[in-house]
C-alpha cells in the first residue's frame, strides 16, 4: 500500500455502520493510529472498538482498502475527505439496535420521592426561595398583575363602544378608527380594546384564533391596550391608500 504525500493534518469523512442506517460527517487527524481511531469512533457508532472491522471508500463510494493495522496511522492510507469509512461490527449487535429507543428502559420516579431529595432542582429553588417558591415574590407579583388589571378596567370604562378613537402607540403614526370592542378576551389577558381603523391598517377582521369580537373588512380590525386609545372627535382622514 502506498502511503500518501503531504497533506492537510485533519481529515472529514462520513461514517456508517453495520448498526446503523444513518451516515455520520466527522473530523479527524491523521495522526491518530488506527487503534486510537477505532475508540473514538465507538461514539459515533456504538460498537465496541475491539469488535470492529475497518473499510475504507472512495468519495464516490468505490472500495479502497481495510483499516487494519492497529499500529498503522491513519493518514498513512489514502484518506481524503469526503472518503467514507465503514464500520463492520461483530460483537453480535443487530441493524438499529442502538436506533430503537423504546426498548431502553427510562428512569422514573414518583413525585413524593422526588420531594424527599436534597439533589433536585425543586430542593434547590425551595430552599434558595426561588421561582414559584418564593411566596413573597409570588405574593407581590399577584398583587402588582391584579393592579394592572384594575388600571385597565378603569382605563376600558372611559372608552364606549362606538366612540371615534384615535391609537396612538409607541413608535407608530396615529390611526384613526371606531370603538368596537371593549373587554376581556380569550387570546391574552386583561382589558382590551377593538378597533376599526378607517383604513386597512389593523391585523384581522375583528376575530382572532377563530373568536369573533366584532364585525369589520380583513386588516381593518385591532386589538390594542386602553392606554394607547384616546377618545374624541376624530373625523375620518385620508391616508391616500387609494392613490395609484
Amino acid at each position: 500500500m502506498e502511503v500518501t504525500g503531504l497533506s492537510a493534518p485533519t481529515v472529514t469523512v462520513f461514517i456508517s455502520s453495520s448498526l446503523n442506517s444513518f451516515r455520520s460527517e466527522k473530523r479527524y487527524s491523521r495522526s491518530l493510529t488506527i487503534a486510537e481511531f477505532k475508540c473514538k469512533l465507538e461514539l459515533v457508532v456504538g460498537s465496541p472498538a475491539s469488535c470492529m472491522e475497518l473499510e475504507l471508500y472512495g468519495p464516490d463510494d468505490k472500495f479502497y482498502s481495510k483499516l487494519d493495522q492497529e499500529d498503522a496511522l491513519l493518514g498513512s492510507y489514502p484518506v481524503d475527505d469526503g472518503c467514507r469509512i465503514h464500520v463492520i461490527d461483530h460483537s453480535g449487535a443487530r441493524l438499529g439496535e442502538y436506533e430503537d429507543v423504546s426498548k431502553v428502559e427510562k428512569y422514573q420516579i414518583s413525585q413524593e420521592a422526588y420531594d424527599q431529595r436534597q439533589d433536585s432542582v425543586r430542593s434547590f429553588l425551595k430552599h434558595s426561595k426561588l421561582g414559584r417558591y418564593n411566596e413573597e415574590e409570588r405574593a407581590q407579583q399577584e398583587a402588582e398583575a391584579t393592579q394592572r388589571l384594575n388600571e385597565e378596567k378603569t382605563q376600558a370604562s372611559a372608552i364606549p363602544v362606538g366612540s371615534r378613537c384615535e391609537v396612538r402607540a409607541p413608535g407608530q403614526p396615529p390611526r384613526r378608527g371606531t370603538v368596537m370592542y371593549v373587554g376581556l378576551t380569550d387570546f391574552k389577558p386583561g382589558y382590551w380594546i377593538g378597533v376599526r381603523y378607517d383604513e386597512p391598517l389593523g391585523k384581522n377582521d375583528g376575530s382572532v384564533n377563530g373568536k369573533r369580537y366584532f364585525e369589520c373588512q380583513a386588516k381593518y380590525g385591532a386589538f390594542v391596550k386602553p392606554s394607547v386609545v384616546i377618545v374624541g372627535d376624530f373625523p375620518e382622514e385620508d391616508y391616500g391608500l387609494d392613490e395609484m
